[in-house]
């Protein structure tokens, strides 16, 4: 069974951990760099990017998001998505840099 993390800031991550328990996948709730091990995955739901960022800037996860997202596929949606996004214009912020 796939061990997919959720990112667990702020946004809707209890509805994507039932989605991924629904697919057969053993979801995690991820709120510490420390919590990233042993997964296979991550999701980082939608919520509002400016403030996951300030989050992950408070809880010192941009970097080992960065790391993971090297080793593992990470999947965003709406704001995760954005955070995930190579560079963000509108407005200019942040990103971890993962996707094109």
């Amino acid at each position: 069974m796939a061990r997919i993390g959720v990112l667990a800031l702020q946004g809707d991550y209890e509805t994507h951990a039932a989605a991924l328990r629904r697919a057969g996948a053993e979801p995690r709730e991820v709120r510490c760099a420390a919590q990233l091990d042993g997964l296979d995955g991550l999701v980082i739901p939608g919520g509002e990017s400016t403030s996951m960022l300030r989050l992950m800037d408070f809880y010192g996860l941009m970097e080992p998001l960065r790391a993971f997202g090297a080793r593992a596929p990470i999947f965003g949606t709406c704001a995760g998505a954005i955070l995930l996004a190579s560079e963000v214009l509108n407005p200019p912020q942040p990103s971890l840099a993962l996707a094109d």
